[in-house]
């Protein structure tokens, strides 16, 4: 059951829509620039309570259910990126591991400030020598009395810079018959201990800011242990990241539709020796294979959405959607540079600007060969168990 209604849905829908279009759009240019988000538009964001869209109501936020998230992704991802990226962590793998493993206690603690975006709440996971697989994890938690003692290298950390709290999952011990050894902190950034790095200068996507974090003997209580379970971390890691894929799969969706309208704009209106282009044969059918690859997308986010609030299927759908999804905004974003010819090569076109924001979308929250790893290896044990 949702906690919210069609009806409000459409109208916190229609308001998003609306945000993105007449307020984030017409500043893309400026948010590439300055690569960071205006503090206005941040200030809305956190008004219309999208910082904590995805928190349940009763922790202040807007409760919004999987399949309601992804229809409103697919509209942020209609413009820059860095928007999304902002209060991402908050509403998306962050903030649901305190949303599904976190005690009362801790839930009372973050949860109201993290839905309205007084506390950004980051993701630290991902470390120099453990991407996509968390099984690699090196960070190491080691008990010290009744408190536990944090340290470890974190890489490419979402809302590092901006976060006043760390989820950190760290080793306890070493994988063995019991778990994987993995629990999950709650990391205060102002903790001693705690550093955080330049932000990292990326190919695309600017102001999304991600940055390096150590943890050199971080002390924190029993009190900051999610869940208060050392083997919680493993599974909260692969449901929030099962979780995030469906999510960053509408997103790809929302980007490769702002492509195609940009696409099929530019063909309708620019000419070659005074035919618009959009009238040659070849330029539609570039424009039919992305029109094609963005329906295809948009079914397949919605019904892996379904599956997942359903609880029918939660680790096969949200790994295909998220690879056939990222996969192919970065197809309709390539065929949407080549309909624009050399103007699409230009900085301040917003197809360069997407062709170079929607590569990411196929490295994190697993790669695309990781999401083959997870539906191949899941289809052939679900066979081996029938059998």
């Amino acid at each position: 059951m949702s906690e919210v209604s069609d009806e409000d849905f459409a109208e916190i829908l229609a308001q998003t829509r609306h945000f993105v279009r007449s307020s984030v759009v017409p500043r893309e240019a400026e948010i590439l620039a300055e690569d960071r988000v205006p503090d206005d538009l941040r200030e809305q964001a956190k008004a219309m309570g999208l910082f904590g869209y995805a928190i349940p109501q009763q922790w202040g936020g807007l409760g919004l259910n999987l399949a309601q998230d992804v229809e409103l992704a697919m509209e942020l991802g209609y413009t820059s990126l860095a928007v999304r990226s902002m209060f991402g962590t908050n509403n998306g793998i962050a903030g649901q591991v305190l949303v599904g493993f976190g005690t009362q206690e801790q839930k009372s603690r973050w949860l109201a400030p993290i839905a309205t975006g007084d506390v950004v709440a980051s993701f630290a996971l991902t470390e120099p020598g453990a991407g996509s697989n968390p099984a690699g994890l090196l960070t190491k938690a080691v008990r010290d009395g009744s408190d536990w003692l944090i340290t470890g290298q974190k890489r490419f950390i979402t809302n590092a810079p901006t976060a006043e709290l760390f989820i950190v999952f760290a080793r306890t011990r070493p994988a063995d018959e019991q778990g994987a050894g993995i629990a999950v902190f709650l990391v205060p950034a102002g903790a001693d201990g705690v550093e955080v790095g330049v932000k990292d200068a990326k190919m695309g996507q600017e102001g999304a800011w991600t940055a390096d974090v150590s943890f050199t003997g971080v002390r924190v209580s029993d009190a900051a242990l999610v869940g208060g379970s050392e083997d919680l971390g493993y599974r909260a890691a692969l449901t929030s990241l099962a979780r995030g894929r469906v999510h960053i799969a509408a997103l790809a969706v929302g980007a490769a539709q702002r492509a195609l309208d940009e696409s099929v704009g530019y063909a309708a209106t620019a000419t070659q020796g005074g035919t618009p282009i959009g009238n040659f044969q070849l330029v539609q059918a570039m424009l039919a294979d992305q029109q094609t690859g963005v329906l295809a997308g948009r079914a397949m986010v919605r019904d892996a959405a379904r599956k997942w609030v359903t609880d029918e299927d939660r680790r096969i759908a949200p790994s295909a959607a998220k690879l056939f999804c990222t996969e192919m905004a970065g197809k309709v974003a390539d065929l949407a540079v080549q309909v624009h010819g050399g103007t699409g090569y230009m900085r301040g076109v917003p197809v360069e600007r997407i062709y170079r924001d929607v590569r990411l979308l196929r490295l994190y929250e697993g790669t695309s060969e990781i999401q083959r790893l997870i539906i191949g290896s899941g289809l052939v044990k679900a066979a081996q168990r029938q059998s």
